[in-house]
C-alpha cells in the first residue's frame, strides 16, 4: 500500500511540473502543492485568523494607526476572494476597500497618482486597494492605455511617492498574487459557465487573457522598479485560493505590530418590562416564505 501511495504522489508531482525545456511561463518561484485545501480545513484555519483581524481592528482604531494594503495580480488570481476573506468579519468603516472604476474624462487630465491619494487611510483606518496605482505599470501599459514613456515615468516616480507615504506614518503592504496559466484558464472558464460570476468576466479580461507574456514582462519591470526595502512586494502563490487567503492574512497580521486591547466581559442587560404593551393587529405585508 505504501509503495502504491508513493508511486501515486510521484506521478502527481510529475504531472504538476512543467515539461522539459518549457519556459518559466512568467510565474514567480514558490512551493507548489498538488492537493487543494478542502472547505472544512479552510474554515477551521480561517476562524482564528478572523479573531486576530478583529483584534487588529480594535488596536488600529485605538492607536490611530494607518494601514494601506495593495492587491495586484493577473485576472483570476484571487484578489477579490482574498479581500473578501479579510473583510467579511470586520467593520467596513475601519477596513475600507477601494476598487476604482475607469478614470473619468476629468481624472484623465490629472496627475496620474492624484485620483488615488485621497483614498489613503487616515488615523484608525485600514484601506485595501483592489488594484491600485500600479494599473499604470500593468493593464494600462500592456493594453496601450498609456504610452511607454508614461509607464516608464510612473515607474521612476512611484518609489518616491511610496517613500513619502511610508514617511507619513502609513504602513504600506503590497501583495502580488501569482497564478499559473492553467489555473487562470480554469477560473475564467468557470466564470463563463457560472451565472453568478459572469459580471467578473469583462471584455478587458478577454482581451488581456491572450497577452500572458506581455503581462509577465510588465510585472518584471514593475518589481525591478518598485520592490524597495521600505515598500517591498510580497508574492503569494494563489493556485490554491484557500491556502493563498490564509497565508496572506497570516502574513499581513505579522507585518503590523498590533496588540490585543483588553476588553471588559460583555453581559447583556435585562430587557425592559412590557408594561401593558401588546403587539398591534396590523396587516403586515409579509415576505412569502418560499424556502
Amino acid at each position: 500500500m505504501a509503495k502504491k501511495k508513493d508511486k501515486h504522489q510521484a506521478r502527481a508531482r510529475d504531472e504538476a511540473a512543467p515539461p522539459d525545456g518549457d519556459e518559466s511561463r512568467g510565474e514567480a518561484p514558490g512551493p507548489q502543492r498538488t492537493e487543494r485545501m478542502d472547505e472544512k480545513a479552510y474554515q477551521k484555519q480561517l476562524f482564528p485568523l478572523h479573531v486576530e483581524l478583529v483584534a487588529l481592528q480594535q488596536w488600529v482604531q485605538a492607536s490611530g494607526t494607518k494601514v494601506c494594503v495593495i492587491f495586484e495580480g493577473r485576472d483570476g488570481a484571487g484578489k477579490g476572494g482574498t479581500i473578501k476573506a479579510i473583510t467579511e468579519r470586520v467593520s467596513p468603516r475601519i477596513f475600507r476597500v477601494v476598487a476604482l472604476p475607469a478614470p473619468t474624462d476629468r481624472e484623465k487630465t490629472q496627475m496620474y497618482l492624484q485620483r488615488y491619494l485621497p483614498h489613503l487611510p487616515a488615523a484608525g483606518e485600514i484601506v485595501i486597494f483592489d488594484r491600485s496605482w500600479y494599473n499604470r505599470a500593468g493593464v494600462e501599459r500592456v493594453m496601450g492605455f498609456c504610452t511607454e514613456t508614461q509607464a516608464e515615468e510612473f515607474l521612476r516616480a512611484v518609489p518616491l511617492v511610496e517613500r513619502a507615504i511610508v514617511n507619513s506614518g502609513i504602513i504600506l503592504i503590497k501583495y502580488w498574487l501569482e497564478v499559473s496559466q492553467e489555473e487562470q484558464t480554469r477560473r475564467l472558464q468557470g466564470r463563463i459557465k457560472d451565472g453568478r460570476k459572469l459580471w467578473k468576466l469583462t471584455e478587458m479580461d478577454l482581451r488581456s487573457y491572450s497577452r500572458w507574456y506581455d503581462y509577465s514582462r510588465a510585472r518584471d519591470a514593475m518589481f525591478a522598479a518598485s520592490d524597495s526595502d521600505f515598500a517591498p512586494w510580497y508574492v503569494a502563490d494563489s493556485n490554491d485560493k484557500r491556502r493563498a487567503r490564509l497565508n496572506i492574512i497570516r502574513h499581513m497580521l505579522d507585518q503590523i505590530p498590533y496588540e490585543k486591547i483588553p476588553r471588559k466581559p460583555v453581559k447583556l442587560p435585562p430587557r425592559q418590562k412590557a408594561e401593558g404593551y401588546r403587539e398591534p393587529d396590523y396587516p403586515y405585508r409579509l415576505v412569502e416564505a418560499r424556502y
